[in-house]
């Protein structure tokens, strides 16, 4: 059941990355949409459509943790470390993928675009190595 804990930390960790960049990149700083190579209104279904995936994830994820809590077989830190590594992960590929192989959207338009790319990338690489060093702490302790 450690492998189910992981599987719900990481489909929580991608909802939650995927919520995150929809409130506040999308909606509150309208700073990109999903798909910004095509008119407003392609934008905006395309926010619509990822925004749903990622509720998906969340919800899919919230089912096998509670699945897991009823059969009393649920690892915390597995969890967690599944959780970052989703989101890490999330963040990695959006901002190497989407944004810069792809060209789906830029994190913002009309700026210098190096420190937003640092930043973005270098804290999804952050929740990446903190999720691989619990993961690691974790089945060293079990040794």
């Amino acid at each position: 059941m450690t492998g189910r804990s992981l599987v719900a930390g990481l489909l929580c960790g991608v909802g939650l990355a995927g919520f995150l960049d929809e409130v506040v990149f999308h909606q509150l700083l309208h700073w990109h949409h999903f798909y910004d190579r095509s008119t407003s209104t392609v934008g905006l279904v395309s926010d619509g459509w990822f925004h749903a995936g990622s509720w998906l994830a969340t919800v899919a994820g919230l089912f096998v943790v509670a699945d897991l809590q009823r059969r009393h077989a649920l690892v915390g830190r597995r969890v967690a470390a599944g959780v970052l590594l989703g989101w890490g992960g999330f963040q990695l590929y959006d901002g190497l993928v989407q944004h810069k192989v792809l060209g789906l959207h830029q994190i913002r338009y009309d700026v210098e675009l190096l420190p937003y790319d640092l930043v973005w990338n270098l804290t999804g690489a952050l929740g990446v190595l903190v999720g691989v060093l619990l993961l690691v702490r974790r089945g060293r302790a079990r040794a």
